[in-house]
């Protein structure tokens, strides 16, 4: 390790022991206030089967369709299924609500059988019908509405990018999806949360606000949501597996500070805890009364940096933030050893993955030449913006924006950090209103696609596309390999749309991390899942 390197690396450490000793000071102040909420709400050790399950954040809306942050799906996941479910801790293709598919040997028909006897939460029946009626919701919407509509299928109806021609029901059971052309990811799209198929008598009398009063088929119906506190779910007695749900309430709590959750669960206030701090995992294991769980690695945290916004809009500009932090260091603070660093925009648990890029190394010297050569001598002022919430792929995002900024200061760049509520933020986000900010994703499908398509593509500028990076030859580059069934050709192309990105620098890609959750040692079943969203229809105490 070089003198830059130690000397960044010690900087580092102290900012992150100052971590340590705030959360000392503050959980204690919180974790009363905390322990009466629960009381009121009810808790596991009443006897009853009620997990507690503590969490970083509230959601944003309940309805899956127009959301894109693991807070609302970790809930939705539990209210509502897809036609297609994934493994259990892993992104292959099994049944949901469809219990057969057939694709048509050219990839552009796909027909579903459906499971019968099912009812949504209202005592409405599932049926083709159903699952018409939700895409043509989608599909008639808009990228305000349904953002993740428009990145996983190109577009909306009438939209020339639009992948899916038509969705039609054929008696009561079977669904037909035509296609304008093969996408090579078609069943691992419909199987992601945010397909999830809603009450259409629920939605069409609800409108806007369907998203407070959610409607599914799931093993869990909705209750109640306090904002920013906790939102209530309970068993579905009408649920078609008779064996299922186990428990007869989950109540996720909203904990930001991720020390008091886990104060929480050593006081018996909560049952089961996400973002356990990668320092706290020792602690954890040491506990007898508690044990940890790893959720399997398929995210990446990074710094975006808005493309269209000056200074930003020069590549030399970026390439020089991405050779001014020093990555290794971050990781070596913050995560503990639960993360790898990172060079591209996807883990390399991801088929397509680029090995061959060897990334930007740690260079203050090379970040100010370039800079230099960008008209920028002198450095600059800039907005960093520093998440509010702890996320799986970024355990405090202040604090790693605050070792940002101390590196940008070497080079000359003075960068003030600002924070907005956890909504607030990601909107302006979404409207290329941030210099550079930090953020993250968790794959959805473990397709290469879900990842530099569906975050760097120009199709998703507004929606899931918040550093507005646009890059022809890279589109039709990913829209070859959507449309690319062969798996070996298809990774080709996912490497050369790396290549590109490595290039045009438009994020410092930071970390993919091993994220840790927390729970009580009587609690059997739970089973972290690698897209964040964790069905809880197993779960059970001893």
């Amino acid at each position: 390790m070089g003198k830059k390197r130690i000397w960044s690396f010690l900087l580092l450490m102290l900012v992150a022991l100052s971590v340590v000793l705030a959360a000392c000071n503050s959980s204690e102040s919180g974790t009363e206030k905390e322990n009466e909420g629960t009381k009121d709400s009810g808790s596991a050790s009443t006897g009853d089967k009620v997990l507690v399950f503590g969490r970083g954040g509230d959601s944003t809306s309940l309805d899956p369709s127009t959301v894109t942050e693991g807070e609302s799906f970790k809930v939705t996941k539990n209210i509502y299924e897809t036609l297609l479910n994934f493994g259990e801790q892993d992104t292959t293709i099994h049944e949901g609500l469809a219990t057969k598919w057939e694709p048509s040997e050219d990839g552009l028909t796909y027909t579903f059988t459906l499971r019968e006897g099912v009812k949504f939460h209202d005592g409405t029946d599932f049926n083709a019908e159903a699952v018409v009626k939700n895409f043509e919701r989608w599909a008639n919407g808009s990228e305000d509405k349904f953002p993740y509509y428009k990145s996983m299928f190109g577009g909306f109806k009438g939209e020339e990018g639009h992948v899916i021609e038509s969705v039609t029901a054929e008696g009561d059971y079977t669904v037909v999806f035509k296609l304008t052309r093969a996408q090579a990811p078609f069943l691992k799209n419909i199987a992601m949360s945010p397909f999830a198929i809603a009450s259409p008598t629920a939605f069409e009398k609800d409108g806007e606000k369907f998203g407070d009063n959610p409607v599914g088929t799931g093993p869990f119906k909705f209750v109640e949501w306090k904002r920013n506190d906790s939102i209530t779910i309970e068993k579905f007695d009408g649920y078609w597996d008779e064996a299922l749900p186990k428990l007869d309430k989950v109540i996720f709590r909203s904990i930001p500070d991720n020390s008091a959750r886990l104060n929480d669960l050593l006081n018996g206030a909560i049952d089961l805890a996400d973002g356990i701090n990668p320092a706290d995992g020792t602690t954890v294991e040491g506990d007898s009364s508690l044990q940890l769980f790893e959720r399997p690695s398929m995210n990446v945290g990074y710094l975006g940096l808005t493309t269209t916004r000056p200074p930003f809009d020069n590549a030399k500009v970026r390439q020089a933030l991405n050779y001014a932090i020093d990555k290794e260091a971050i990781v070596e603070a913050f995560f503990e050893g639960r993360a790898e660093v990172a060079k591209n925009p996807l883990p390399s648990s991801i088929p397509g993955f680029n090995d061959d890029i060897t990334g930007y190394e740690y260079d203050p010297e090379k970040a100010k030449e370039l800079l230099a050569e960008a008209g920028f001598a002198d450095g600059f002022e800039m907005e960093l913006w520093a998440m509010p919430v702890p996320r799986p792929y970024m355990p405090d995002g202040k604090k790693v924006a605050e070792a940002i900024q101390k590196n940008l200061e070497d080079i000359g760049v003075k960068a003030e950090i600002v924070s907005y509520e956890w909504a607030t933020y990601l909107d302006k986000a979404s409207k290329g209103e941030a210099d550079a900010f930090l953020l993250g994703w968790t794959g959805d499908n473990g397709d290469a696609d879900n990842f530099i398509y569906v975050l760097l593509d120009g199709d998703n500028i507004g929606s899931n596309n918040y550093t507005y990076y646009d890059n022809k030859d890279l589109h039709k580059i990913l829209i070859e390999a959507q449309t690319e069934v062969d798996e070996e050709k298809r990774n080709e192309l996912y490497k050369q749309a790396q290549e590109i990105i490595f290039e045009d620098a438009p994020w410092v890609p930071l970390a993919h991390s091993t994220p840790l959750l927390a729970g009580k040692a009587d609690i059997v079943d739970f089973k972290p899942h690698p897209t964040g969203s964790d069905l809880l229809s197993h779960v059970d105490f001893k």
